[in-house]
């Protein structure tokens, strides 16, 4: 009965926080998606806002559009959140999911699943390295995208 009292009362705490530097930010992205099938490049563009919780921790939302870089292929969008930790001074691990529409006319969406590790180059620019996985279901293999991306944050 104590461990789920305390974890809820270190929830609150957190939810309770104010947020100290709120920080939006828009990257463009580039990298590989690979499933059973193949593999193809991947190009991208995504904006978010994270809200601080308190010197360490932080939450966001995140919108991306995500390019297969093969033909007969459209732009996926996409919008979720995730949550992150900064570990060390001025690097970021984070954890997210978001829903992404259809990259093809005969393709399903996907919901996608990943973590990713942001490193500060200056107080405005950053790298930053992500694997998602996509989970697309009605009979489509699921696929893996690795990326690198550079920010800027303002």
């Amino acid at each position: 009965m104590r461990k789920p009292t305390l974890l809820l009362a270190a929830a609150l705490a957190l939810a309770s926080s104010p947020a100290r530097a709120d920080e939006a930010y828009i990257e463009l992205t580039g990298g590989l998606s690979w499933n059973g099938e193949g593999t193809d490049a991947i190009s991208g563009i995504a904006g978010g806002y994270d809200v601080d919780l308190d010197e360490r921790f932080f939450v966001g939302v995140e919108a991306v559009a995500e390019k297969l870089l093969v033909r007969d292929t459209r732009v996926a969008w996409g919008i979720g959140g995730r949550i992150g930790v900064e570990l060390v001074r001025e690097n970021k691990l984070f954890v997210g999911a978001n829903w992404q529409s259809k990259d093809c006319r005969e393709c399903s969406d996907a919901i996608g699943i990943g973590t990713g590790w942001e490193h500060n180059l200056t107080e405005k620019l950053y790298l930053k390295v992500e694997y998602k996985r996509l989970l697309i279901g009605n009979g489509e293999p699921d696929a893996n995208v690795g990326i690198l991306g550079i920010g800027v944050m303002f």
